[in-house]
C-alpha cells in the first residue's frame, strides 16, 4: 500500500475500453497511476503482481465477472473495491457489497464523484492501515470485544477479526458510543461523510458482515444490537446468560 506522502495506484477494470481510458484521464488529473485491464481474470493477475491500493470494477465482464473477481480479491487483499454497473436494482447492489465491494457507483456515472469516492474509500484504508501514531490508549471495550485504535486491531475474546475498512469505521463509531442508538442515515452520514439516500441496504450488508464476524451467533447478537425502527447500537455491558 502507498504510503501517506504519496499517490495511490487504482486498478481500473471494465471490458469497455472507452470507459477505462475515461477513468484514467480523471484519475491521472488527480496525480493517480493507473493500471488498466479488461477482463476479471486479467484483473486479478494484476491485483496478485502489483501494488494496488484501490480497484474499481465493472459488474459485468468476461472470464470472470466482478462478483466473483471481488470474492476472489477479498481472500488475498483487503484493498477498497468500487463497483460500476449499469444495472442499479437494490439486488444487484446488495449482490456486490455482500461479495465484499465497498462502494457502488452506477452507470452512466460522473467522473467527480468517481474521483471523491475513490479518495474517501482511500483514506478509510489508509486509516485502518496506519498504526504510526500513538499518543495515547485509544482502546475500546465492552465484554470480550476490543478494538485497539492506535494498532487498528480488533479483538473477540483474544482472537483477531480481520474487518474491512468500513466495517472497522462503523464498528468503531459504534464501540466509542456504546449505549447509543443510531439510525442507519446517521451511521451513512457519519462514516461515508455524504447524505443517506438509499442508505438502508448499504449499511444492512455492512452491519451483517460485521456481525458474521464477531458474534458467536450472529441471530443473537452479544454485542451489536437492533433496535426495531430506530437503529442500531453497541450494548454498554455485554448481555449474560440466565
Amino acid at each position: 500500500m502507498s504510503n501517506g506522502n504519496e499517490k495511490a495506484t487504482i486498478l481500473v477494470c471494465d471490458d469497455d475500453r472507452e470507459i477505462v481510458d475515461a477513468i484514467e484521464i480523471y484519475l491521472q488529473q488527480e496525480g493517480f497511476t493507473v493500471v488498466k485491464a479488461y477482463d476479471g481474470e486479467e484483473a486479478y493477475r494484476l491485483v496478485k503482481q502489483k501494488g494496488i491500493d484501490l480497484a474499481i470494477l465493472d459488474v459485468m465482464m468476461p472470464r470472470l465477472d466482478g462478483i466473483h473477481l471481488t470474492m476472489k480479491i477479498r481472500e488475498i487483499s483487503s484493498i477498497p473495491v468500487i463497483f460500476l454497473s449499469a444495472r442499479t436494482e437494490d439486488a444487484d447492489k446488495i449482490l456486490g457489497l455482500n461479495a465484499g465491494a465497498d462502494d457502488y457507483v452506477p452507470k452512466p456515472f460522473n467522473p467527480l464523484e468517481l474521483v471523491a469516492r475513490v479518495k474517501s474509500n482511500l483514506r478509510r484504508y489508509r486509516e485502518l492501515g496506519s498504526a504510526e501514531e500513538s499518543s495515547g490508549a485509544h482502546v475500546y471495550r465492552v465484554g470480550g470485544l476490543k478494538i485497539d485504535d492506535d494498532a487498528k486491531e480488533v479483538q473477540v475474546d483474544g482472537e483477531t477479526v480481520k474487518l474491512t475498512p468500513i466495517e472497522y469505521q462503523i464498528l468503531l463509531f459504534l464501540l466509542r458510543n456504546k449505549g447509543k442508538v443510531f439510525s442507519i442515515e446517521q451511521i451513512y452520514e457519519q462514516i461515508w461523510n455524504e447524505d443517506a439516500i438509499g442508505a438502508d441496504n448499504t449499511v444492512a450488508v455492512h452491519i451483517r458482515h460485521i456481525r458474521e464476524k464477531i458474534e458467536i451467533n450472529p441471530k443473537e447478537p452479544r454485542y451489536l444490537k437492533v433496535v426495531w425502527g430506530v437503529g442500531y447500537k453497541i450494548e454498554a455491558a455485554e448481555e449474560k446468560k440466565q
